[in-house]
């Protein structure tokens, strides 16, 4: 049996037109006037349409930063940046010699650049005399990207995480090892101070620690920033050479501090 053809209805689109228009803010604009059952939706300035979108998607960015960052400090059990660095940053940092402008226009562009070293995992040391400003620079990195981008950034010495780890191991800890370095491996951004700060052959310990975290986060493809009062040299002692090599990869920056000491200096 033969079926008879069916009628689709139509439905008829809105009418669309445009018609001069001024926003106080940002002056003339063709508006798009749509008629829908005799009654007429006039737009809006495309201008501040285009902002209010801007700003929406800077808000949801904040807050997933915001709810990552929350995130691994309830992990840590304590603040991301340590108080005394809270306020450090790229723009506090004073020059007061060549140097000093070098390793400030290393760590702008690294911050700036951050979308691409993030895809590559690329490193970055800064090594040399300690009171020499590595810290401010190391602190106000993580601190600007928290800032300003979407990104999650942490601060820790070698010393701190040691502890944290070794206080693990009393059965009443709720922390344990493994949600420590997950931590540390987690945020976009890791900064590593004061390691070989004993000047001391590390501890079979503190070598196995030190590699979980380099190397988890060079597995997940992260960039770590290390800062050490040691030279090139001495680096693959203090860290051991496996750490050093999965730093090297990619490309690792090397910042070097060779003046001398501003320990009480502002901005140092």
């Amino acid at each position: 049996m033969r079926s008879e053809p069916t009628e689709t209805a139509t439905i008829p689109q809105a009418p669309v037109r445009t018609q001069p228009a001024t926003c106080e803010k940002h002056g003339p604009y063709d508006q798009r006037v749509v008629v829908i059952l005799d009654k007429e939706l006039r737009g809006g300035c495309p201008e501040c349409h285009r902002i209010a979108n801007e700003e929406r998607e800077q808000r949801e960015k904040a807050q997933e930063a915001l709810t990552k960052r929350l995130a691994i400090s309830r992990k840590l059990g304590d603040s991301l940046i340590p108080k005394r660095f809270a306020d450090r940053s790229l723009a506090n940092y004073q020059v007061q010699n060549k140097g000093q402008a070098e390793a400030l226009r290393f760590c702008r562009h690294y911050v700036k650049t951050f979308d691409q070293i993030a895809e590559n995992g690329r490193c970055m040391v800064l090594l040399g005399k300690p009171g020499t400003g590595k810290t401010h620079l190391g602190a106000g990195m993580a601190n600007d990207l928290m800032r300003n981008t979407s990104h999650s950034a942490v601060y820790r010495t070698v010393g701190s995480i040691l502890q944290a780890i070794r206080a693990t191991y009393d059965r009443a800890s709720e922390a344990t090892e493994a949600s420590i370095l997950a931590s540390l491996i987690e945020p976009s951004l890791l900064v590593l101070d004061e390691v070989g700060v004993s000047k001391e052959q590390p501890s079979d310990f503190e070598l196995t620690t030190l590699f979980a975290i380099i190397n988890g986060r060079y597995e997940q493809v992260k960039p770590t920033v290390v800062i050490s009062n040691l030279g090139p040299e001495q680096l693959p002692v203090a860290m051991g050479e496996r750490c050093v090599d999965r730093l090297r990869e990619g490309g690792m920056i090397v910042v070097p501090f060779e003046w001398e000491s501003h320990r009480g200096k502002e901005g140092v």
